[in-house]
């Protein structure tokens, strides 16, 4: 199900920046997802409807560079061939294989936390989730590049945007009677209810869920922005520098265009709305535009080794990111966790907190870097 690669020269040929974005997200995901009790600054929650924090950006950069990865994984095989079968075959493995990791890992949590029977667990798992949608993405991503030219996906990009906009503010809601963007009543949310069922949507609502069906669309939208960029940095006949710029006027021309948007389809990480699209995606571009300027144009690459070790191993991370933290908490000394014994009693509550979720990042870290300095890449 896994490939394990141990050629240092397979970590050569990766775009050093794109590793190190995405190992600093995947970072930052660890943290705002584990802290060590309800409290938390501001900027490590997210939104609690319209608008958007830092934390909000976690997801969608990551779909941003799921794009960018398939431009550099399917290039040179889609060149060499007319035949695409085989490509598409692997990349449908691949999407099976995260799904069904998905799965796995949330049977086994509810299992281990609620101790109901087989038959229960199945009648109430989630079904949606961040994992699912990037397995989904990517796939219908991948389908996409493989199959269709830049042009083609530039069109796709701006009607799955405007159509999801049509689609959300234009739809009458079964039951409701009119369209609307609030979080129980909106198209999306009745979508998820009649497809999924309450039963098997986000455990803290059960009304609704973060990634719904709906918001599928527009979060394909985010995988063809990143597939765009991709391309645009492997682009032959232009310097590197003649790239950078236009990368950071592209990422703030989407800036200034989902903020215009924002007044009419606000920015909605739950919803995934267009103008959540261009915001997040055009400051991706930016952070994006940043990192290859420093890193692979300049040779800045003292600093990356940390964070290149979250980036070559993103979802390996990701999947430690739920076992880590569960074990962690586990761990009694004295009939006290560990909470209880290094953070609670030399910090307040808020910081306790955050001191608590840095510990869960190191620890994923370690085990991070262990494969990174044996130079293994594990792909799903």
């Amino acid at each position: 199900m896994t490939e394990i690669t141990t050629s240092g020269a397979t970590l050569k040929k990766r775009l050093l920046s794109l590793d190190v974005f995405r190992g600093a997200t995947i970072a930052a995901m660890i943290l705002v997802n584990d802290p060590g009790n309800e409290h938390a600054y501001a900027p490590l929650e997210h939104s609690k409807w319209n608008g958007c924090t830092p934390t909000d950006l976690i997801f969608p950069f990551f779909l941003f560079m799921v794009g960018v990865s398939i431009v550099y994984a399917m290039e040179s095989r889609k060149e060499v061939t007319t035949d695409h079968t085989q490509l598409i075959l692997r990349a449908l493995k691949r999407t099976v294989i995260l799904l069904l990791i998905t799965y796995v890992i949330r049977f086994y949590f509810l299992v281990d936390f609620s101790h109901i029977s087989i038959s229960g667990v199945f009648a109430h798992m989630r079904i949606p989730g961040v994992l699912t949608r990037i397995a989904v993405v990517y796939f219908i991503c991948s389908v996409l590049y493989i199959k269709t030219s830049q042009k083609t996906r530039d069109w796709l990009f701006a009607i799955f945007l405007v159509g999801y906009y049509i689609i959300m503010n234009f739809i009458p809601v079964p039951g409701v009677g009119y369209a609307n963007l609030e979080p129980t009543t909106n198209l999306g949310a009745w979508v998820d209810r009649l497809i999924f069922t309450p039963n098997h949507l986000w455990a803290e609502t059960k009304t609704w869920d973060p990634e719904g069906l709906l918001g599928t669309i527009p979060a394909v939208a985010t995988g063809l922005f990143g597939i765009r960029l991709g391309g645009w940095i492997k682009r032959r006949g232009h310097e590197d520098s003649i790239k950078v710029t236009w990368m950071f006027v592209y990422g703030t021309i989407a800036v200034i265009l989902g903020l215009i948007w924002d007044l009419f389809f606000p920015i909605n990480k739950a919803l995934w709305s267009s103008s959540f699209v261009l915001y997040t995606g055009g400051l991706a571009t930016v952070g994006l535009a940043l990192s290859y300027w420093l890193i692979d144009v300049r040779g800045h690459k003292k600093f990356t080794p940390p964070s290149v070790a979250f980036g070559a191993n993103a979802i390996t991370a990701y999947i430690l990111a739920d076992f880590i933290p569960h074990y962690l908490g586990k761990i009694k000394i004295g009939g006290k966790p560990l909470y209880n014994i290094l953070f609670a009693p030399y910090f307040s509550p808020i910081n306790a907190s955050l001191a608590s979720a840095m510990f869960t990042v190191f620890c994923v870290w370690i085990v991070m870097w262990v494969l990174y300095k044996r130079k293994i890449i594990i792909k799903v």
